[in-house]
């Protein structure tokens, strides 16, 4: 059930939503623009919102799904099918394991782990983004909060899963964090 559950959690997070969604809209390969990701930020980059948006909840919906094909199973199943979700976002077999950098796709885990951990991520994200306009910063801001909420919330499990994919995720940010840093991070535009 362990290899089941990994298998089926990097299946559904390695489908590349945001480079299936900008090819049949005609725009092309969403990875040769911007920051070359196939996330909902760079999908944003392309000025298509309605596109960005749909990228993000598809992407969100494959970690919701794994999770929720798990749930029946057992906490570490379900822990274990979010992580593989991420970890297929982040290194899809069909793109030669690069990927997303796995903000929508773990705020989707965690969501679907733990309903609560999900939605204060989910707003500190989006506070974070209103705030200073950084999508890395939110989604750096969220993830570095979502083990302490999942702790202290007393799921250890949940902690555990997130803590991991917070690494996973500040390891993707590592060209970010250095702009950041250097006063050079591109910052999102939101709202109308």
């Amino acid at each position: 059930m362990i290899i089941l559950a990994a298998l089926i959690g990097y299946l559904l997070g390695s489908i590349p939503f945001g480079l299936i969604l900008t090819r049949a809209a005609g725009l092309g390969d969403v990875r040769k623009i911007g920051s070359g990701n196939i996330g909902a930020t760079n999908v944003l980059r392309t000025g298509r919102k309605g596109l960005a948006a749909l990228t993000l909840v598809l992407d969100a919906l494959k970690g919701v799904v794994a999770v929720m094909l798990m749930h029946n199973e057992g906490r570490w199943l379900v822990v274990i099918a979010g992580l593989f979700a991420v970890i297929g976002h982040l290194y899809p077999v069909w793109l030669g394991f690069k990927g997303g950098k796995g903000v929508a796709v773990g705020l989707g885990v965690l969501l679907a782990q733990a309903f609560p951990v999900g939605l204060i991520a989910c707003l500190v994200w989006l506070g974070m983004a209103f705030w200073r306009k950084y999508s890395s910063l939110a989604a750096l801001t969220a993830f570095a909060v979502a083990p302490v909420v999942a702790f202290v919330l007393g799921d250890e499990r949940v902690a555990l899963g997130a803590l991991v994919i917070a690494a996973l995720v500040f390891h993707k940010h590592r060209a970010n964090i250095a702009r950041l840093r250097a006063g050079t991070e591109p910052r999102i535009k939101l709202g109308a």
